[in-house]
């Protein structure tokens, strides 16, 4: 069942892939593996007390799993605990500054899926600012069949920081930074939405990106 299961979410089938790790959580409870892909199936249908039940029991049995923290951001995300969430984030910047080598050479880890109509956004994490633009967050939109059509990156380079620093020398000095949102499409297209000043808080970003996708939602490209 597990097996199942895991083609399921594979062909992003998850109702079909959480009633195969129950199935095999009736045969074994405390299947660590099972436990923690039924809450990533239980994370991608936005049953977020679930998700946490399954991704909870992962943890007491296999605590030593780095990537059960990863589980848990998005876990605590679905079912608003916030506090909980924030508390994960810190642990895996730990683990990936100290962790086990998969753990230091991981890039980047999903917070949260949510919906935005029938569109699923997969926000994620960077672990540090990636690429020349320095891009702290990434905002994946998917169509319900899973294909990702869209992403929105929040930047912040070394070049716009430096003249915003130097007129805003208070506000760099407390560390904020001048961010871009930048919209890109899977057939190459690019939308400048906004630009702000400030820390990257990870919530304060999330409700721009739902403005934004609601204001200007990306038009799905013809195959």
């Amino acid at each position: 069942a597990v097996a199942q299961g895991l083609a399921a979410l594979r062909a992003n089938q998850p109702p079909q892939a959480l009633t195969n790790f129950q199935q095999a959580l009736q045969a074994d409870p405390n299947n660590a593996t099972a436990n923690l892909l039924a809450s990533t199936a239980a994370v991608e249908l936005y049953q977020g007390v679930q998700a946490v039940q399954y991704a909870e029991k992962a943890r007491q049995l296999d605590s030593q799993n780095w990537k059960i923290h990863t589980t848990l951001v998005a876990a605590y995300s679905a079912a608003d605990m916030t506090p909980q969430r924030d508390q994960q984030r810190a642990i895996l910047q730990q683990l990936h500054q100290n962790g086990p080598s998969d753990a230091r050479q991981a890039t980047g880890f999903l917070i949260e899926m949510f919906p935005d109509g029938p569109n699923r956004i997969d926000a994620v994490e960077e672990f540090e600012p990636m690429g020349k633009f320095h891009t702290y967050y990434r905002f994946l939109v998917h169509q319900p069949g899973g294909r990702r059509f869209w992403e929105i990156d929040v930047q912040s380079n070394d070049f716009d920081q430096r003249s915003w620093a130097a007129s805003h020398p208070s506000q760099a000095g407390q560390g904020q930074r001048q961010f871009q949102l930048t919209g890109h499409g899977d057939k190459g297209q690019e939308i400048d939405y906004r630009m702000f000043s400030g820390q990257p808080d990870y919530d304060a970003i999330r409700a721009m990106v739902v403005r934004i996708l609601k204001e200007r939602p990306p038009a799905v490209p013809s195959r």
